[in-house]
């Protein structure tokens, strides 16, 4: 069985509710179930070579041993998994009390767990979520290792992908295209007048993608002055206002000429107005700022921040309303949807 058939199995297998067993680990190993058992959970009890079959073959496959083996297995949970990258930022706090109210009135509960920013834990938490046969798992993002990837697919689980979009999800998909917002901040910062733009990027890919977007598009309408490049200052995600304050000053020092600053976090460009205004930079006279997220605290400040708005809520109750969907026995007949996101304008530009 190569990779490709193994994973076209799987998402058979998901289409019809079922995930990989361990007696398709043990048919590709050259073993008898009982075998393949003994490897994985008391591998003294085998021999060197047929250890290294079994665990080929689980590598090949993604197979996650069922923690809930026996009774339990042929129940469902009930219990739906949601992985964000943090929850010490504000952006996908609505996304996470939509899903926990959604799922929780239809007699579901779910369990938030934390990648990082860079997913150096996705790997991880997700053999752990697994295993432990959830309903549903709920991810933000799209971007996830070959090994992950393999894993879902083979799970024969629900998966929700959110926050961005692709036209190849892993399963299916509810978000909104990261490259767009870029695309249209510059647009929308170039027909109100602002030839000499720049931008303070958090690290994470989805700032990444999004900011290069808005450089591209920039650079194209004629709106970037430094060597033609829009001048772009990078800080570590989850991002603060300490950082859109520090980013100000460094952009300012590259080129004194800048006047609009896409921002991307609200935190962040709280910071660079408050650093505008420590600085005597009138708002937005001769500096527009721009985030992302529309808080609530955004519409408060003053002067009131322009941002991005992008429906935390909706993308939360759909993902649900597709976990449940799928894990009853239905079909979603959209499995990707595209959310959109809105321009928020208010007095900052």
């Amino acid at each position: 069985m190569t990779d490709d058939s193994s994973n076209e199995q799987g998402k058979r297998r998901r289409r019809k509710g079922l995930g990989l067993t361990l007696r398709d680990v043990a048919r590709l190993a050259g073993v008898a179930p009982i075998t393949a058992s003994r490897a994985l959970n008391t591998p003294d009890a085998v021999s060197d070579e047929i250890l290294q079959r079994v665990k080929d073959a689980v590598e090949r496959t993604g197979y996650v041993p069922n923690l809930l083996a026996g009774g339990l297995a042929s129940r469902r949970s009930r219990l739906v998994a949601a992985v964000v990258p943090t929850i010490s930022g504000s952006v996908f706090l609505e996304t996470v009390q939509a899903l926990t109210e959604t799922l929780a009135a239809s007699g579901y509960q779910m369990m938030l767990g934390q990648s990082g920013y860079h997913g150096s834990r996705e790997d991880a938490l997700l053999e752990t979520i697994i295993g432990r046969r959830p309903d549903g798992v709920i991810l933000t993002g799209i971007m996830h290792s070959t090994l992950a990837r393999r894993r879902l697919v083979a799970s024969g689980i629900p998966v929700v992908e959110t926050w961005d979009l692709t036209p190849t999800p892993v399963d299916m998909l509810v978000g909104f295209s990261h490259e767009k917002v870029g695309t249209e901040v510059a647009q929308y910062l170039y027909g109100r007048g602002r030839r000499h733009m720049a931008a303070i990027s958090a690290d994470d890919e989805r700032a990444i993608r999004r900011n290069r977007a808005f450089a591209n598009a920039a650079q194209a309408l004629g709106a970037a002055t430094l060597s033609n490049a829009v001048p772009t200052h990078v800080v570590p995600a989850p991002s603060s206002v300490a950082s859109g304050r520090e980013g100000l000053r460094v952009l300012r020092a590259k080129d004194p000429l800048i006047d609009a600053i896409f921002c991307s976090s609200d935190m962040v460009a709280l910071g660079v107005l408050t650093e505008a205004q420590a600085q005597g930079i009138k708002v937005p006279e001769q500096l527009a700022i721009i985030g992302l997220g529309d808080l609530a605290m955004s519409r408060e400040l003053h002067p009131a921040l322009t941002t991005v708005r992008v429906d935390g809520t909706l993308i939360g109750r759909t993902a649900a309303r597709y976990i449940m969907q799928r894990a009853e026995g239905g079909t979603v007949a959209e499995p990707v949807c595209d959310v959109g996101f809105t321009i928020v304008e208010r007095a900052t530009t």
